[in-house]
């Protein structure tokens, strides 16, 4: 990796917590020299704009994100096993410490939706990429026998499954309370077993 490279990686390492937390409009060019101790040239030397840096954080959050449920995710041999790991994590969301601020999917898309087209079209890319994942569970759990096929839309209940888990991750961050977030975990799990 060379020099420049280094400082790339820096920039965003030190300010996708910064993002998530604050927002691209709550994040400022102070904040991000002060987070990374550089100069407001050195990060126009690296990225063309407050746009790009924002861009990078937040496909490094997604990252580390995607990571952590990847590791558990392998681990699994069922696929229904698979699609448990989402609850199961989700149900330790804070104690994952993955992204300072939450998850960055709900965080970049609430804060997009009106008003940051291409952070908004990178959101929807990472939502979309997680919903076929879900989706390729179930088919290849009705494929293995594991789940009944005739009862099932797997669009509508990868869809069903994300937005119960976004839903919890709001409602507790909103209400401060991890009891929030296990009691909606228990109706994904809840709907996962029901597909057996």
């Amino acid at each position: 990796m060379s020099k420049a490279e280094k400082t790339k990686q820096f920039i965003i390492e030190q300010t996708a917590p910064i993002f998530n937390m604050k927002g691209y409009s709550g994040t400022s060019m102070s904040d991000i020299t002060e987070a990374t101790g550089l100069t407001k040239g050195s990060i126009y030397g690296n990225f063309e704009n407050k746009d790009e840096v924002a861009l990078a954080a937040f496909k490094f959050n997604v990252k580390k994100l995607q990571d952590a449920f990847s590791r558990e995710i392998d681990q699994q041999t069922t696929f229904k096993g698979k699609l448990l790991a989402y609850p199961k994590l989700y149900s330790e969301y804070a104690n994952l410490k993955v992204t300072k601020g939450g998850c960055p999917i709900l965080n970049t898309a609430t804060e997009s939706d009106d008003t940051h087209p291409i952070l908004k079209k990178s959101a929807e890319r990472t939502l979309n990429y997680w919903k076929e994942k879900i989706m390729y569970f179930i088919d290849q759990g009705i494929q293995n026998g594991e789940f009944k096929a005739k009862s099932i839309d797997t669009e509508r209940t990868a869809l069903t499954i994300i937005a119960l888990i976004e839903g919890a991750i709001m409602i507790s961050k909103l209400t401060n309370s991890l009891d929030n977030l296990s009691s909606i975990m228990t109706s994904v799990y809840k709907i996962i077993d029901d597909l057996e």
